[in-house]
């Protein structure tokens, strides 16, 4: 019997129109349907699909052990994942070693800081691994800005708010364009950070880039408090242009 491959679908930023042909093909012909969630939550990448799937596919919902709960600094963070991640592997690669196709559900693009790495690199060796590309959250948030994020020769550099205070000033005092993600609670550093480097005033808070529920705000407006999983800051670009 041959393998089935597991495919890791990109599904976006959020909206469902913004999904690939290729990404609402096979999920409309999926047999089944792996999905990334937290503990008693739908999962944001089921609730994209949702409308997509059919009543057949068999669900498989992977929840996380753990998101804030531990520092990621704790050596029990990277434990509690690894084998998580192990374990839902395990379940895919029987499934795929038995002859089936699974559809595994990701937000954004499944190589940019998804979930779904994790899981490709312990199953690229076992069997069979498609990934389907898609337009991340930081696309559709400098979209929202009605901004383009780079001019010319611009260089974009993409930082996680979870680095230290010092390393994001060094970073964003050398970038052209940036796009800062992971924020969360890290909000009142990222904004000493900017104040630091004198660019607080160009940047933008985008929240739910693409959802129903976006906004877009210039980031001095915004309080200290933590913000939404789905928030992106950026600062664009000012460089050669005709």
């Amino acid at each position: 019997m041959s393998a089935g491959t597991v495919w890791g679908v990109g599904l976006g930023p959020g909206d469902p129109d913004l999904m690939s042909l290729r990404a609402a093909r096979l999920l409309q012909e999926a047999r089944h349907v792996a999905f990334f969630r937290k503990p008693g939550r739908m999962g944001h990448a089921r609730k994209i699909a949702d409308g997509l799937l059919t009543g057949a596919a068999v669900e498989f919902a992977m929840e996380y052990p753990v998101t804030t709960e531990i520092p990621v600094t704790d050596p029990a963070y990277n434990r509690v994942l690894s084998d998580f991640y192990a374990h839902c592997a395990d379940h895919l690669a029987t499934l795929a070693l038995a002859g089936e196709d699974v559809v595994v559900l990701c937000e954004g693009d499944p190589f940019f800081y998804g979930s779904f790495m994790h899981l490709h690199n312990r199953l690229k060796t076992r069997v069979p691994v498609q990934v389907v590309p898609a337009i991340t959250g930081m696309s559709a948030a400098w979209t929202a800005t009605d901004m383009p994020i780079t001019w010319g020769d611009d260089v974009l550099t993409v930082l996680p708010a979870t680095l230290p205070e010092d390393e994001l000033v060094a970073r964003i005092t050398d970038a052209d364009a940036v796009v800062v993600m992971k924020i969360g609670t890290n909000m009142p550093k990222l904004r000493r950070a900017l104040a630091r480097t004198g660019r607080g005033p160009e940047a933008w808070l985008v929240r739910y880039a693409s959802m129903a529920q976006q906004q877009a705000t210039p980031f001095a407006t915004a309080g200290d408090g933590p913000v939404p999983y789905f928030t992106i800051a950026l600062i664009h670009g000012q460089g050669r242009r005709p």
